[in-house]
């Protein structure tokens, strides 16, 4: 089994960039506390990276 993540959304997207829209969006990530699990690639952790401050993250 590979590593995964379980990523959270904790705070609202609402009045943030288009670019973090998009990349929550692309995570899956649609609604507040939305839980989705993600394989751990390098592209998952710099997705994770650009939003961290919206998320709760574990492994």
């Amino acid at each position: 089994m590979s590593a995964e993540f379980k990523v959270t959304l904790v705070r609202s997207y609402i009045g943030k960039p288009s670019k973090q829209r998009a990349v929550l969006a692309g995570m899956g990530l649609t609604k507040r506390n939305k839980t989705v699990i993600l394989r751990d690639t390098p592209e998952i952790r710099g997705m994770i990276r650009k939003v961290s401050h919206l998320l709760k993250v574990e492994e």
